[in-house]
């Protein structure tokens, strides 16, 4: 009787650690959808699909993603709101479509001039507690900052000549939200605000005689150079960081283990583009050269013209505890580093 009831009980034991070896497997499951603007053919877009592979395989699949590419499910501005109110559960565009909640937002992904390269963006995020910085300003709007990847310096595109600044007077170009509609303003340019999936056929008809879309190569994956047959290189006036914010209950449900490979992807991720981006932005510009697209290298005169105009617009555009506290945390960094005085 004592056997027939200790099997009993261990039968029923087994049992009880099957449910919960198969609930808590089915907790350790994470499935996020992600949107990107990118779309799948460019440089960017194919290392977003690289992502997903490296987090599947470090999860042990665990982590599944459904990304959606070149603003499938909503556009590219409207992303953030989209995770943060259930539509999506990620997003993976950048902060600067967000200035319209808080023009802190602008200093979450560019600071049009202030970093001269990727690296030393990327050196305040990891050990100038960029990360925290962030999330003060992302928390608030029910969103986890998670990783940057940033491509490099940016190229504008032009249907007109695109020597230096005498060619920014009257020149209509497609402008992303945020400080750098108000920098080209001052420089006598006319900004457009409108989606990147748009830029294509603006530029095709003539709405348009430029564009602010991204990394020489990145365009060169658009088309862009189809039509517009100046630009200039290397680029100068933007370096936006993409970003991964997920929404902060999705977030803080993700096991610690899943929350780590995220970050750590992100980091690959950040390391794969720049350095993948560097190398196909010089083939992508000896190519444009051979193809007559001219590419001119703006004079120091001109770049001193337009830094001058960025730091005006970066104390202009702080007007909210957040964009001056955000600011400041740069440029203590960078001041800190010996970049600026």
């Amino acid at each position: 009787m004592l056997k027939k009831t200790t099997l009993t009980l261990t039968a029923s034991a087994i049992a009880l650690a099957l449910t919960m070896g198969t609930a808590q497997a089915q907790a350790d499951k994470t499935k996020l959808r992600i949107q990107t603007h990118f779309a799948t053919e460019t440089l960017s877009g194919s290392l977003a699909a690289e992502f997903i592979e490296d987090v599947t395989v470090m999860s042990g699949g665990n982590i599944e993603i459904e990304m959606f590419y070149a603003g499938a499910v909503v556009k590219a501005a409207e992303t953030f709101d989209a995770a943060a109110t259930g539509i999506l559960d990620c997003d993976m565009t950048g902060g600067a479509y967000q200035v319209g909640k808080n023009p802190a937002f602008q200093f979450a992904g560019d600071l049009n001039g202030g970093y001269s390269d990727p690296y030393t963006q990327y050196s305040w995020l990891l050990h100038g507690g960029g990360y925290d910085a962030l999330n003060k300003l992302y928390n608030p709007q029910d969103m986890e900052f998670v990783g940057w990847w940033i491509p490099g310096p940016e190229s504008l595109v032009s249907t007109k000549s695109f020597t230096g600044i005498d060619d920014l007077k009257g020149w209509k170009f497609r402008a992303p939200p945020g400080v750098i509609t108000n920098i080209f303003e001052k420089l006598g340019a006319s900004p457009i605000v409108m989606d990147f999936n748009e830029i294509f056929t603006a530029l095709e008809t003539g709405i348009i005689d430029g564009a602010d879309a991204s990394t020489i190569a990145n365009n060169v994956g658009l088309g862009l150079y189809d039509i517009g047959k100046n630009t200039n290189y290397p680029g100068f006036h933007s370096m936006p960081a993409d970003h991964l914010a997920c929404r902060k209950d999705v977030w803080d449900s993700m096991p610690d283990a899943h929350k780590r490979i995220m970050k750590v992807a992100m980091q690959a991720l950040a390391l794969k583009t720049t350095t993948k981006q560097g190398i196909e932005m010089q083939k992508a510009a000896a190519e444009l050269r051979t193809a007559g697209v001219k590419l001119n290298t703006w004079s120091n005169e001109d770049m001193a013209t337009y830094r001058k105009a960025v730091a005006e617009t970066w104390e202009e555009y702080a007007t909210t505890p957040e964009a001056k506290e955000l600011l400041a945390a740069h440029l203590d960094f960078l001041k800190e580093i010996g970049a600026i005085e």
